[in-house]
Formats: structure tokens, sequence, C-alpha cells
């Protein structure tokens, strides 16, 4: 992978970004931040409903056919801004422990959002009756949002990557 990471490094998109460097990566990390608070603003109103907390008026299809878009597009943004990322930097984010923890966790909750939306479509009803008894459902709507607070954690530790030791083979810089 290391060896990759340095051939991008000298692609010119990636050579553009670090001539650029001083205004390019702190825009783009602007815009994936921007990114994470929507995510997490979307996730955060979806799983609020869920748990009973806010947004009684709705029924959670109404709920996921409001933020569910918010979701989507905001995925997609940070998919746009993090490969700019990478690619601009790809020594630095490739060769982490932090940053394929995070793609993996990533990867899962795009899952796991892409089949709740098709599943709350299909089965509205099921899923306001499983509200009635928030046990499990509560449950997993805590854990499902304490991952995506993890997904935060490590792309904000890919900077840092050292601290997981002999799990990571980036360097202390």
């Amino acid at each position: 992978m290391k060896q990759f990471a340095e051939w991008l490094s000298t692609t010119a998109p990636s050579v553009f970004i670090q001539v650029h460097e001083a205004w390019a990566i702190p825009t783009i990390q602007s815009i994936h931040i921007v990114g994470i608070g929507v995510v997490m603003g979307s996730v955060l109103m979806i799983y609020l409903r869920i748990l009973g907390w806010a947004g009684m008026d709705q029924t959670l299809r109404q709920t996921v056919s409001r933020f569910g878009p918010w979701l989507t597009g905001s995925l997609c943004l940070l998919l746009a801004t993090g490969l700019l990322l990478v690619i601009g930097e790809p020594v630095r984010e490739l060769v982490t422990f932090s940053f394929w923890a995070k793609m993996l966790l990533i990867a899962d909750m795009t899952l796991v959002a892409t089949i709740f939306r098709i599943s709350v479509r299909k089965h509205e009803r099921q899923w306001e009756e499983a509200l009635q008894n928030r046990g499990l459902t509560k449950g997993v709507a805590m854990l499902t949002f304490l991952i995506w607070v993890c997904i935060i954690i490590l792309g904000r530790l890919i900077a840092y990557d050292h601290v997981w030791g002999s799990w990571s083979p980036a360097t202390k810089a």
C-alpha cells in the first residue's frame, strides 16, 4: 500500500493539491467537516425519532423521507472530499490503521443506512409497531449512533495514527 500511496502522490491531481496545500487542503477539509455535520444531524434526527425523543408528530417513514436525502447527499459529499484528501495526502492517509478502520465502519454504516431506508419504505407499519416496544430498537439505534461517533474520532486520529503503536504502519511525525 505504501508503494501505491507514494505513486499516487506523484500524479497530477495529487501534485496540484500539494502545490496549493495552503488553501486546497483546508478548503477540502472544511467542506468535509460540513458534510460530517450534515450526516450527524440527519442521523441524530432519525435516531431521536426512533428513540421517541423528537418528531413524534411524524411517522418514522416521514422522518426518514425528510432526513434521508440529506444523509445520502452528505455521504456523497464526504466520499468526494475524502477522495480528494486521499489524493492530496496519500502517504498520510493510506498507510494508517485509523483510515482503514474508518473506511470499514463507513462501509458498514452506509449499508445499514441503505437497508434501513429500504426497510422503512417497504414495511412502514411493522416499523411503527416495533417502535412501540423500543427496547431492542433503542439499543441498536444507540449502538449505531456510537459507531458514527467512532467514525469521526477515527477520522481525526488519522493525523495521530502512531497512537495505535504496532497496529499502525504509520510512523510518528
